[in-house]
């Protein structure tokens, strides 16, 4: 059996947030946004519900990070459902410009959500987030490893 390859496309392993078909829509709905607002940068600046988002991982922890300039905390949020970790919030901009001849009023808003596939076990209180200066800093501990237990079996008399 051959494998089609499209072109352009990068064959890659699927991974364990792939198994699920939601999860994997959603990485694939940030993927396309992520790139088309990389091909036309306009478009990010428009539309800020595009937050540029990285995620690494050290020994102990995963790390999030937003970009989210001009939001506090107040206009953010982060929960964690069945192991999917969200970080979800609104930008609102207003901006009034009076002069003798004209008068010049913009509003701009958009509501924005990233979810971010965390290893099972991962539990609410063994997660902080932090901003300063429009950036958002997720961290997750990573839970303990499971431990796997050999049970007796006992002969039946």
């Amino acid at each position: 059996m051959s494998k089609q390859v499209v072109p352009g496309s990068v064959e890659r392993p699927l991974t364990r947030q792939e198994n699920n078909p939601f999860a994997f829509l959603q990485q694939e709905i940030d993927r396309l946004f992520e790139g088309f607002s990389r091909n036309f940068p306009a478009f990010a600046a428009v539309h800020p519900a595009v937050p540029q988002m990285d995620v690494s991982e050290t020994d102990n922890a995963i790390e999030v990070t937003a970009e989210l300039p001009g939001l506090e905390a107040k206009d953010i949020q982060v929960g964690l459902v069945d192991d999917v970790l969200t970080v979800s919030g609104e930008k609102k901009s207003e901006r009034q410009e009076k002069q003798k001849d004209y008068h010049l009023a913009e509003r701009s808003f958009g509501s924005f959500s990233r979810s971010v596939q965390l290893p099972e076990g991962v539990k609410a209180e063994d997660i902080s987030a932090e901003i300063a200066k429009g950036v958002l800093k997720v961290t997750v501990k990573k839970p303990a490893p499971k431990q796997k237990k050999q049970i007796e079996i006992k002969t039946a008399a």
